[in-house]
């Protein structure tokens, strides 16, 4: 007698999520945990959703278990399931158990989200699971929690497991390092899992939880993607497999984990990278519902260090607000006893010996040029050499016998009596003097770092936030090494990296962009040799590069000449007129064709205004710059363009062009030229920036 098709998987049960241009859509196979069976397009309305479920189990062949074995949110080996289970759990001998979980209701959404519960027939193990699709940038957000009895540990637990489409071969991650951050690397699926984990207890330099999947086609602006980026700030795993029957699943975790999972944001686009970029970027900008002021920043790390001299920072800041600067930052340095990094972390009171009156006089000073008062932090972590490590040496995470790292170790945050301290101390300061700014700062891994640690710094944030609300925080640690969606809900700025580098700025803001926002990320005009690189390169190059994200300076603006001093009040004059725009534009990085060139183009919703940032890098392997596609435009409008900084032009590569756009006039050309033809640009040399600007003037 021939079985029924599919009778092991009955019934079916289905339910579907819509926003944003997007369908989610489940199914619970003959009630086990549900399993995500579509997310991409919107779907029509009347979607066979049974049989869109069914159609996602591959038929069993020779050679394997004889159930049909659907990809679940939470695929489990006790099912057969022979790729990398979403959830692991030991009893108290470390064996792992079987689970056979079953779903408590059927799969029902409620307001335009999808709660499911399972758990297994003793209740020792029980699964909740939730997802909702946003309905403006249409991202699926998955996540999910276990409980278990006693004796029971979870050993891993995915936020959800998510198909890969067979379509999209190729992977795109990030790496890095200190001062080489968002690194793009790609490589392909094969029979096997990529994985990519963080064991530092932080987000770390060379793990940024996200994933891309790209058919072969996919460019910035052309072919499909998925992508899925995990909202946490500790450890983490980001696991991509195919199996060999040919599927291919994604998952994310924390790592180690506690059994509640944070959000895995899932995107999807048919538009290229740039639509995965949009969703993302989007998505943090509704993180922070109320208006976020983006003053020009001055950093004073790089010009005095920890030499703190009150007279030379009251000059620097006057110097610095003729500059353009509009909030002045107090970097290290400003605490008791604080000379060197072998000392102090921890003690978070005004250094008598630097500041006899405390702050005041310097903050005084600061605002009264009309500058705002920030002031840098670094409080989960501790000098041994500090008062509060004499008086609490068990407030220190991880054994006893660890490493230190920058002569310091990190405090356990979730240890009694901890965050009250830091609390208490931070609060003092945020109280007593004007400070509207803080930056956070965190300059070492972890030894024992658990999830703990990480609910405990947002619970810590979170308690800060709501007792100084008009405080905003930057989440820094050395430079890159936190930053992600769950940080970005608490920060309102990030410190993409330590390097003040401007041609490392120039590649790592271009990778970072795929996933946050021009106006969360810190970029600064460094001082002429680079203290991390060694470097020297113009000011004209240093300027526009930090131009394109959140202005600000991290030199002695002493060392300037009359020129530089004037090139940079020219370049910081242009981006205070044209912030408000940018920070509300749609980004598109730009296809280049050439290794050396860097370029994103920003454009208003109505599709009227643009600005072209196109950095050179190296030389190109051509003599002549070719005309330079651009994209976003309407193709049907005319548009005006000028070079916003035409200046920069060098003469001796572009002594004979055919118009005099080079020198600063404008072209009349329409969107699809810009688009297909391209825009002549002037040919440049490495280490530079070429600034144009377009506004719609017909159609």
């Amino acid at each position: 007698m021939m079985r029924q098709p599919g009778a092991e998987l009955m019934p079916v049960d289905c339910c579907r999520l819509d926003g944003g241009g997007r369908s989610a859509v489940f199914a619970a196979f003959a009630r086990g945990v549900p399993a995500l069976v579509w997310f991409g397009p919107a779907l029509p309305p009347d979607e066979d959703l049974q049989t869109l479920a069914l159609a996602n189990i591959p038929g069993v062949s020779a050679g394997q278990l004889d159930p049909l074995v659907p990809l679940t949110l939470c695929p489990l080996a006790s099912t057969g399931w022979q790729g990398h289970p979403g959830l692991t759990a030991t009893d108290a001998s470390g064996v792992d158990i079987v689970a056979d979980l079953r779903l408590a209701a059927d799969l029902a959404a409620a307001g335009g989200e999808l709660r499911w519960k399972c758990a297994t027939a003793d209740g020792d193990l029980k699964l909740a699971g939730e997802a909702k699709v946003d309905p403006v940038t249409g991202l699926l957000a998955l996540s999910m929690r276990a409980e278990t009895a006693p004796g029971l540990t979870v050993a891993w637990l995915a936020a959800g497991a998510v198909p890969v489409p067979g379509s999209m071969p190729r992977i795109m991650d990030h790496g890095g390092r200190w001062c080489g951050e968002f690194q793009r690397q790609e490589t392909r699926f094969v029979t096997g899992a990529h994985v990519r984990e963080s064991r530092e207890g932080r987000t770390g330099h060379a793990h940024f939880p996200a994933m891309t999947f790209m058919e072969e086609t996919c460019g910035e602006n052309s072919g499909a993607a998925l992508a899925v980026s995990f909202a946490w700030s500790g450890g983490h795993r980001v696991l991509a497999e195919e199996l060999p029957d040919g599927r291919r699943q994604v998952q994310a975790g924390a790592f180690p984990g506690d059994g509640n999972t944070p959000q895995m944001l899932v995107a999807w686009s048919d538009n290229g990278l740039n639509g995965i970029a949009r969703a993302f970027q989007a998505h943090v900008r509704r993180l922070h519902t109320r208006p976020v002021p983006r003053p020009v920043h001055y950093n004073c790390w790089e010009a005095v260090y920890f030499r703190h001299d009150l007279e030379e920072l009251k000059q620097i800041a006057s110097i610095a607000a003729d500059l353009g600067a509009e909030r002045f930052v107090l970097d290290d340095g400003w605490f008791k006893g604080r000379n060197d990094d072998t000392t102090s972390l921890g003690d978070w009171t005004v250094d008598p010996a630097k500041y006899p009156h405390g702050l005041h006089p310097l903050a005084n000073h600061v605002t009264g040029l009309g500058m705002r008062f920030g002031i840098w932090f670094e409080p989960e972590m501790v000098n041994k050499d500090s008062d509060l490590c004499r008086a609490h040496p068990d407030w220190i995470l991880g054994p006893e016998r660890q490493p230190s790292g920058r002569h310091q170790h990190v405090l356990d945050l979730a240890h009694p009596g901890v965050a009250d301290y830091l609390y208490e101390r931070i609060g003092a300061v945020l109280s007593e003097y004007p400070v509207d700014y803080v930056k956070w700062d965190h300059n070492r891994i972890l030894t024992g770092g658990t999830a703990c640690q990480t609910r405990a710094l947002y619970g810590l944030l979170d308690r800060l936030r709501e007792a100084h609300p008009d405080v905003q925080f930057e989440s820094c640690a050395s430079g890159g090494g936190r930053i992600d969606y769950g940080i970005l809900s608490r920060a309102t700025r990030v410190w993409l990296s330590d390097s003040n580098d401007a041609l490392e700025r120039l590649h790592m803001q271009h990778e970072a962009a795929r996933f946050l926002p021009p106006e969360f990320v810190g970029s600064h005009v460094g001082p002429r040799r680079c203290h991390t690189s060694g470097r020297v390169l113009s000011m004209a190059f240093r300027a526009w590069v930090a131009a394109q994200r959140h202005m600000g300076f991290e030199m002695d603006p002493r060392e300037l000449t009359d020129d530089e001093a004037a090139i940079l009040k020219r370049a910081t004059a242009w981006w205070k007129a044209n912030r408000e725009f940018l920070f509300s534009a749609r980004q598109y990085l730009l296809e280049s064709n050439d290794p050396e060139v860097f370029a994103e183009i920003h454009i208003d919703d109505k599709r009227d205004r643009f600005v072209l940032f196109k950095g050179q890098a190296g030389t190109s392997r051509a003599v002549a710059a070719r005309p330079f596609a651009l994209a976003g435009l309407d193709p049907d409008a005319r548009y005006t363009v000028r070079l916003a900084n035409h200046e920069d032009t060098p003469e001796i590569l572009n002594r004979n062009t055919a118009t005099d756009f080079m020198r600063g006039e404008p072209l009349a050309l329409s969107g699809r030229a810009l688009m297909q033809s391209g825009l002549p640009l002037p040919n440049a040399f490495p280490a530079t920036m070429t600034v144009v600007e377009g506004i719609r003037t017909q159609g």
